[in-house]
């Protein structure tokens, strides 16, 4: 049976390539928030743990990722407890929360793509992290995004390769 696939290639505003991810938690936004921004939050379910200066121009840490060496980026907008956007590795990311009805949020990942062509590669990642995030927010453990041959990315890799979105960039552990 193929993957489900959650992302939307889309192409923004100002022209840049994108992958959009949403979800609905049963939890108040404020919980929601602490997902993305609490280092030891992150760490079960984003690429690497990020600690992160909570202020525009503010720095964030990205360490522990066994496929990426320790790197830094920056927060580029930070409205709490609704919206962030920082820089990673030469992408962008933003997390909009809203409130959608009593004690549940509307969570949407953004990734706007440096390079077009990872589009495929980095919407499977995602795939795996957020599936861990759900989880998480569901009160659930799921071996996130570094459970390595357990997690099932080659199938959301083919699922998004099959879907047409760009890609060709180079993918960390995959033999080609």
């Amino acid at each position: 049976m193929p993957a489900e696939l959650t992302g939307t290639y889309v192409t923004l505003d100002d022209g840049r390539p994108a992958v959009r991810f949403s979800r609905l938690y049963g939890h108040p936004i404020d919980r929601v928030w602490h997902f993305v921004t609490d280092p030891d939050e992150l760490a079960g379910w984003f690429p690497s743990r990020a600690e992160i200066d909570l202020r525009p121009g503010g720095a964030v840490k990205f360490t522990g990722d066994p496929n990426m060496p320790e790197s830094y980026g920056t927060v580029l907008a930070v409205d709490p407890p609704r919206h962030l956007t920082f820089d990673w590795g030469g992408d962008e990311l933003r997390f909009e929360l809203a409130p959608d009805g009593e004690d549940r949020t509307r969570f949407t990942l953004t990734h706007v793509l440096g390079e077009e062509n990872t589009a495929a590669r980095n919407s499977a990642g995602w795939e795996v992290c957020l599936t861990a995030l759900d989880a998480k927010a569901h009160g659930e453990r799921f071996e996130g995004p570094h459970a390595g041959v357990n997690a099932p990315w080659r199938e959301y890799y083919q699922g998004y390769l099959d879907a047409g979105l760009p890609s060709g960039a180079p993918v960390p552990g995959l033999d080609t």
